[in-house]
């Protein structure tokens, strides 16, 4: 599997990621065998970036992601977890986490964008993995914390990146706007994009991808399937679309686009999956796995064919924005020589 490095630094991404929320229990309960066996699927395949946080279920992934990684070549891949979200003791626990993790509450998150709220949860990071260190490390959601983040955060980050005690720093949100401030405005080296540059969403080419071209820095896509709605063949009433059911117009949309690449050969969730490597500034796409399964269905589709005229075709009926570009960040399948195209696909 191809890498790519975040723009200046040395750090190296697999074209594909493995993205560990679900393996912390995300909306229902998965084995530690399950996710075991998914982290090894997925060295197996070639990948070699696994990200998590302390948020995903409250620890659980990862201890879970530290466990599998564990014993193999540390300088072969690379982990990234996240900041701003300490895990305190709760003092009231009802039995079962409430934001989505099927994980007991004997812990709370506590937001804390301070120099040493970032010092503490890396050390604790580092504690549940039993890890060595952290590759990358994104602040986590900071929305409503932009001064604390912007102006004692990430500078507290870029400090352990100048040191060499991490590779490379950056922010990982569901919006766009403040991605694109924090690359412009702060030391940030990589933003990690969710849901803002779909098929269904081009959001991102209004703020955060000309910023990242313009300052040279480099984009992560995830939630590139808008939390389910992309990710079959054939999309249906009642698939979600940014964690709520999905409006009727939005599912009737994402049908004429599977129909589009139908008639290209290609499937929508293979699509959905190349769609965000069109812009040159994305370096990685990284995607949530449950299971051995659901690696062995992602990586199938990263590596399938996903011809470059469909961008074309989707654009010519108003499908996708006519400011998509067409010149590919990850050289995937379908921008490989022919010969290359044949070997992997």
């Amino acid at each position: 599997m191809q890498r790519r490095n975040i723009r200046n630094t040395s750090v190296e991404l697999t074209e594909l990621g493995f993205g560990a929320s679900v393996i912390g229990n995300l909306y229902r309960t998965t084995s530690a065998g399950d996710a075991a066996a998914a982290v090894d699927a997925a060295w197996e395949a070639g990948i070699r970036y696994f990200d998590t946080a302390p948020h995903y279920g409250l620890g659980l992934s990862e201890r879970r992601l530290g466990a599998a990684l564990r014993g193999r070549p540390r300088d072969e891949y690379v982990i990234s977890s996240k900041v701003g979200r300490l895990l305190v003791p709760n003092e009231e626990p009802r039995g079962v986490d409430t934001e989505g993790f099927v994980v007991r509450d004997d812990l709370r998150r506590q937001w804390d964008f301070s120099r040493d709220g970032v010092l503490r949860s890396i050390e604790d990071s580092l504690r549940r993995t039993g890890l060595d260190r952290l590759d990358i490390v994104y602040l986590h959601d900071p929305d409503d914390h932009w001064t604390q983040a912007a102006e004692e955060a990430m500078p507290a980050l870029a400090d352990l990146r100048d040191q060499g005690v991490v590779g490379a720093v950056g922010v990982g949100m569901n919006q766009s706007a403040m991605l694109a401030r924090f690359l412009r405005e702060t030391a940030a080296d990589v933003v990690m994009l969710a849901g803002r540059y779909t098929l269904l969403d081009q959001s991102a080419l209004d703020d955060v991808l000309p910023a990242a071209q313009e300052s040279g820095k480099s984009v992560v896509a995830v939630g590139v399937f808008n939390s389910g709605l992309l990710s079959r063949e054939w999309p249906t009433e009642g698939m979600k679309y940014d964690y709520q059911d999905a409006p009727s117009e939005l599912v009737a949309r994402a049908r004429a686009i599977a129909e589009v690449c139908k008639g290209h050969g290609t499937t929508l969730p293979a699509a959905a999956i190349a769609f965000p490597t069109t812009h040159p500034s994305t370096v990685n796409v990284t995607l949530g796995v449950r299971d051995r399964a659901q690696v062995t269905q992602n990586v199938d589709l990263q590596r399938s064919v996903v011809p470059r005229a469909l961008w074309d075709d989707l654009r010519c009926r108003g499908l996708i924005r006519p400011d998509v570009l067409t010149t590919s960040g990850i050289q995937g399948t379908a921008d490989r020589p022919p010969e290359v195209a044949d070997r992997q696909g």
